[in-house]
């Protein structure tokens, strides 16, 4: 009698929350403990003179560092990464800058987040190169020889370009090369109205190249022979 008293008093469920209680206690106790260590993906944010200057490779956004704090710590900066300020770091010399100094970035970290011990910076993409900024003005002509036009018809008027210029702003090694005047081709074929439309600046394409325009609008008119030419 006093056996089925106690297999009938075995209540699951309040066993369930013993056990769930004890594992919370546990993993907050965990929490609280010092000397946990993770790598961590910290925003970086690059200072130097843009309008004197010009990265020629891609900046990263973000390095990887190796931190150590307590449970709270890390899981806060480990779960809630959007809510991280960006760390600044000086490029001081930019036209001498190969490589991210790593102890300097350690040391503006450290400065930076004050609840985490910055162990180092993992040296995984920490190249940068830099070039003097250059802008140069371009002429724009359009390739009036090679005018792909329906048979009898030729152009009869002046060919008007909207703009006449383009300005070219990159690094000075690439924008030196660019010529003084672009030719720039007209795509339709048999032409036999008059013409006007935009057209692509395709040339001057390049990830470090900005330009002030990508199209250039020409028009001109078009005027069928009623005879045709005289033979030479």
């Amino acid at each position: 009698m006093n056996t089925t008293q106690n297999v009938r008093s075995f209540q699951p469920t309040k066993a369930l929350l013993c056990i769930g209680a004890a594992t919370l206690f546990w993993f907050l106790n965990a929490l609280n403990k010092p000397g946990y260590t993770l790598n961590v993906e910290y925003p970086v944010r690059f200072v130097y003179d843009d309008s004197l200057f010009i990265a020629t490779s891609p900046l990263p956004h973000a390095v990887r560092v190796n931190v150590s704090s307590d449970g709270w710590g890390l899981l806060r900066h480990s779960w809630l990464p959007f809510r991280i300020d960006p760390v600044d770091y000086i490029v001081k010399d930019p036209l001498q800058a190969t490589a991210i100094n790593t102890s300097s970035l350690a040391a503006a970290l450290a400065e930076h987040v004050k609840k985490l011990h910055i162990n180092y910076v993992v040296a995984d993409t920490l190249a940068m190169s830099f070039d003097r900024r250059m802008t140069k003005t371009i002429r724009l002509v359009a390739d009036s020889l090679h005018i792909n036009l329906a048979p009898r018809y030729m152009v009869s008027s002046v060919i008007n370009m909207t703009p006449h210029t383009i300005e070219v702003d990159g690094p000075a090694r690439l924008v030196r090369g660019l010529p003084d005047t672009l030719l720039v081709k007209i795509p339709r074929k048999r032409i036999s109205d008059n013409y006007d439309e935009e057209v692509m600046v395709t040339q001057l394409r390049h990830p470090l190249l900005h330009t002030s325009s990508e199209r250039v609008a020409i028009s001109f008119e078009v005027g069928e022979l009623l005879s045709p030419l005289p033979q030479k």
